[in-house]
């Protein structure tokens, strides 16, 4: 079940890594909102990225609910699991964040 549109602005690159999901299968991403979904359902979402004029469209299935109040003051959202034809997304996002996937900053997922 679609929901809508989610609107999701990624200001830097540190916001951006703590939203990426590399250890799901074709690319998952954390998008912060306060709707509320189920596991399973479909999303799509319009990504700015940096101040990026060019918007990324996105589509995926939930994987992940961080609700309101979670631990660790980690945001309420979802993370997705990002639809096959959207990999070309997912190839972006890896690309800006070249050399950051050792990083030990914590994410707003694991």
């Amino acid at each position: 079940m679609a929901h809508g549109i989610l609107n999701c602005t990624y200001e830097t690159k540190t916001m951006l890594y703590q939203c990426y999901m590399p250890f799901i299968e074709r690319g998952g991403l954390f998008i912060p909102t306060q709707r509320n979904y189920q596991l399973g359902d479909e999303v799509f979402a319009v990504l700015t990225i940096m101040g990026e004029e060019e918007k990324v469209p996105v589509s995926g299935k939930v994987i992940w609910i961080t609700p309101p109040g979670g631990q660790n003051n980690r945001p309420a959202g979802v993370g997705i699991q990002v639809n096959p034809q959207d990999e070309a997304a997912v190839r972006k996002l890896e690309t800006i964040l070249a050399g950051t996937q050792e990083s030990d900053t914590p994410t707003f997922t694991m």
